[in-house]
């Protein structure tokens, strides 16, 4: 095979992140949640397998009629942000106003993150809170019944909406380098417990819901740490 067929794959690859979020959304319009977060989960195993693939196979240089960057940023807008809020609104874990202000929240500020020019640290981590809305919501409703911890779910989404524009580092999984050895393993465990999860409806789920809880954390956490650890640039 060419190198330009094999970075043309990777480019299919990549846009066919488009196709898990419609089916997702088509999921969560049906209200079958774990069917939703089934393919939010596909989406983001594929999304974290293109990036290396794409360096891999140098689809800048032998397929520079498609922007895989751009592409990249189509995909994990539906994938990380639109169906998760939709879902967020929809399942009744914010109910009325908060539920409108949360969506309004969510969108608004993931499409200004989204289209960042400081987004990316000099380390490949990211600058300010991903956006990553998927994994947020997902363990939302592991753990929450809809009507229930209103106040704690509104105060988490306000306070990840304004993170996204606060200097504080979160790190990329394949991309930052330091405690990669680390890291890496524990997204590949998220993604694990978070599949197993949707695929068990959120229903006796007691092992993987705190293996997922634990990732959570240490994704969330594991940038800022380092900052404080070793500087802007650790």
């Amino acid at each position: 095979m060419s190198p330009a067929a094999k970075a043309l794959l990777v480019h299919f690859l990549t846009a066919s992140g488009a196709v898990w979020a419609m089916l997702a959304m088509l999921e969560a319009v049906q209200r079958d949640w774990s069917g939703m977060f089934f393919w939010l989960v596909v989406a983001l195993l594929v999304d974290g397998l293109d990036g290396p693939l794409a360096r891999r196979y140098e689809v800048k240089r032998h397929a520079p009629v498609f922007d895989g960057v751009l592409m990249d940023l189509v995909v994990d807008y539906l994938t990380y942000v639109f169906v998760p809020a939709y879902a967020l609104f929809h399942a009744g874990l914010l109910p009325g106003w908060t539920g409108w202000f949360a969506i309004i929240v969510i969108t608004f500020a993931s499409a200004l993150y989204f289209a960042d020019t400081r987004m990316k640290t000099r380390d490949n981590s990211f600058s300010g809170f991903p956006g990553c809305w998927n994994m947020v919501v997902l363990v939302l409703f592991a753990w929450l019944e809809p009507g229930t911890n209103l106040w704690l779910v509104l105060i988490l989404v306000s306070a990840l909406a304004v993170a996204m524009f606060l200097p504080i580092k979160f790190v990329h999984p394949v991309r930052t380098a330091r405690w990669r050895p680390v890291t890496l393993p524990v997204a590949l465990l998220w993604i694990l417990f978070a599949g197993w999860v949707a695929l068990r409806d959120f229903q006796d789920v007691g092992w993987a819901l705190w293996g997922l809880t634990l990732t959570s954390l240490y994704l969330l956490l594991a940038g800022a740490v380092q900052q404080i650890l070793y500087g802007e640039d650790g």
